[in-house]
């Protein structure tokens, strides 16, 4: 029986299945008190880290230095500063801790969850998801932590893709032959996630996906943060890190409490502070709907593409109901602004910080016999050389939405045969969200891995790095270039050129292999 789990920015569910049945997984801390989830959460002092529940144990010592949310650290801006993240008074690369944690996870799934105790034994499988905007080096470094961990990782999918599979299974009654087409709505703690699924008996399509990267309830809790302090006259540049970390969560406690009925917000001061200048700050509930807006509108706009179903303009005719998940989506000024925008078709989900861990552990049941269908979320491209070194021409690969191949099937594979023109080929591989007008890349785009190929024979060994771009004189050799995308959007390239068998192998996010 295999695992469904969701790394979350802020905590980690896990599920599994259980004749029929898809509970979430409980686990017990050194408190005794019994948590839904293991919290996203490293402590580090002196050179040690601690990961998960020992992480959320020290959590109120200010000796020990914490990452929350470490899971936004994998997004394209950290991987470009070499992987690697200050923690504790040293550098740790993301690998590392992301290793470090589901190591954690993996031991405490043995000992202090209430896991049956025949599926504590022998090696966990699991079905694991991805934010669906996650560029191709996040999902690459997220799998090798998992297979670090001591995972056997049978699929990766997009987190909302995920929610669609609970959907189902939940609300099978609303889905007809006019109306087969659900939307997901994913609020997480760090990122924000939608996708048109179009469910047709167990057959899972995802027509198309959308989200914000750096969009979620970590900045709902920031725009709290912000109105205590003005309330109570404190200055947060003045205080020390432990000092705001624990603010923050005395702010995410309160919006956690709130409700559709709440007239205020309470944030408990003396909790955080010990000269305190009142005991608690309360913000009014108006004030806190009415700064959190802006966030919630950005998250409907994000939405937009995918009210139009096969070119036409927006229909919800077609849509058999909008799903709500992740634990963002609780905010009530969420549920309102979705509710004016669709209606009655809004469901929220009964567990909506387990959904996505829900719908991949049905997903990993074979008697549930689903099928999906997902999509390629990001636009991949690479920048060649051209005019002999002097300008860099786009070529687009594989463009969003393509649609990937189900897990055990044979990669997706594109192949392109020339007559290189230059010495050297400088491949610039990255990803975006978009093209402007003159088809050029635009918007949230990251740079993957930048690849050397020496078209020139006596280059072989030269550190390409260095060589001067200059055009070949009279023919120059037959190249193939192969891509090869599998059911994770993981992306391999291979380069060969012909006469003489030297080729260049590289997964995007991995390492390159001569052959």
């Amino acid at each position: 029986m295999s695992l469904g789990i969701d790394f979350g920015t802020t905590c980690t569910v896990v599920a599994y299945g259980d004749r029929g049945n898809f509970p979430q997984v409980s686990f017990e801390t050194e408190q005794g008190d019994t948590l839904e989830a293991v919290p996203s959460l490293v402590a580090a002092r002196d050179g040690e880290l601690r990961f998960g529940l020992e992480a959320l144990a020290v959590a109120h010592d200010p000796s020990w230095s914490q990452a929350r949310s470490f899971k936004r650290l994998l997004a394209r801006h950290a991987l470009r500063n070499g992987g690697t993240v200050s923690l504790g008074g040293r550098e740790v690369g993301l690998l590392e801790l992301l290793t470090g944690f589901l190591t954690a996870l993996e031991q405490a799934l043995r000992t202090r969850s209430n896991l049956p105790a025949a599926m504590k034994k022998g090696t966990f499988e699991a079905v694991v998801a991805s934010p669906a905007n996650a560029f191709c080096t996040q999902r690459f470094v997220t799998l090798e932590a998992f297979r670090a961990a001591g995972f056997q990782v049978r699929a990766m999918l997009n987190e909302p893709s995920a929610a669609g599979f609970e959907y189902a299974h939940r609300h099978a009654r609303t889905l007809t032959s006019k109306r087969e087409h659900v939307l997901v709505y994913d609020l997480g703690g760090g990122t924000f996630d939608a996708s048109l699924v179009q469910l047709t008996g167990v057959l899972h399509d995802v027509v198309r996906t959308a989200g914000l990267a750096e969009l979620g309830g970590d900045d709902f809790d920031q725009v709290l943060v912000g109105l205590a302090a003005a309330e109570a006259g404190l200055e947060l540049e003045a205080r020390s890190p432990w000092f705001r970390r624990r603010l923050t969560d005395a702010c995410r406690a309160a919006k956690e409490a709130l409700t559709p009925n709440s007239k205020r917000v309470v944030v408990d001061l003396e909790s955080v502070l010990d000269d305190a200048p009142m005991p608690s700050v309360t913000v009014s509930a108006e004030a806190y709907a009415k700064a959190c807006q802006p966030l919630v509108d950005r998250t409907l706009e994000a939405m937009g593409p995918l009210l139009r179903l096969a070119g036409d303009e927006e229909d919800l005719e077609q849509v058999a109901g909008v799903y709500v998940v992740g634990g963002a989506s609780a905010l009530p000024v969420v549920a309102r602004s979705l509710r004016d925008a669709f209606g009655r078709r809004v469901h929220r989900s009964p567990f909506p910080r387990g959904a996505v861990a829900i719908g991949l552990a049905i997903a990993a049941d074979r008697e549930e016999r689903f099928e999906l269908t997902d999509r390629f979320s990001r636009n991949f491209g690479v920048f060649r050389e051209g005019e002999g070194g002097r300008a860099a021409v786009y070529d687009t690969l594989f463009s969003r939405d393509t649609s990937l191949p189900k897990p055990g099937a044979a990669p997706l594979e594109l192949v392109r045969t020339y007559r290189a023109a230059h010495n050297v080929g400088h491949y610039r591989f990255f990803e975006c969200a978009a093209f402007d007008a003159k088809g050029q890349p635009q918007g949230d785009m990251a740079p993957l891995s930048d690849l050397y190929f020496a078209f020139d024979p006596a280059l072989r060994k030269a550190p390409l790095k260095t060589v001067p771009v200059k055009r070949l004189e009279g023919t120059g050799p037959l190249v193939t270039e192969r891509y090869q995308v599998d059911a994770r959007g993981l992306v391999q390239v291979e380069i060969s050129e012909a006469e003489s068998g030297f080729s260049v192998k590289h997964v995007l996010g991995g390492a390159s292999a001569q052959a």
